[in-house]
């Protein structure tokens, strides 16, 4: 019997990586995949407190969609994704944007959307 095990471990070879492949659901391929896509935001211009406010009562006045890079750094120092939507209200603090609550000097660039 040792005889047909040795052979057995001689004619053997081992797919290394390959054999845990079946492993894996179509979901965590998928996961996989959309994480390698994804990109830090964009780091963009830094406006003055007059030019925001500018877009923004614009934005406000006309009903136009804004979209909006807040001075705000994650753990790898990027910057999040913009938040996009309609103005909702504002006051002495802040605007409210998409169910969001921004804070008038967290504002780092805004456009019309």
């Amino acid at each position: 019997m040792s005889k047909e095990r040795d052979y057995y471990f001689e004619q053997y070879q081992d797919r290394k990586m390959k054999k845990w492949a079946g492993f894996y659901l179509s979901e965590h391929t998928a996961i996989i995949e959309q994480e390698k896509k994804i990109r830090p935001a964009e780091k963009k211009i830094q406006m003055s407190w007059s030019e925001i406010d500018e877009v923004l009562a614009q934005a406000f006045q006309n009903q136009v969609e804004v979209r909006i890079q807040k001075e705000e750094l994650d753990c790898e120092g990027n910057y999040g994704a913009d938040i996009i939507g309609m103005i909702q209200g504002h006051d002495e603090l802040g605007i409210y944007v998409g169910g969001h609550k921004i804070g008038y000097d967290e504002i780092r660039h805004v456009q019309l959307y």
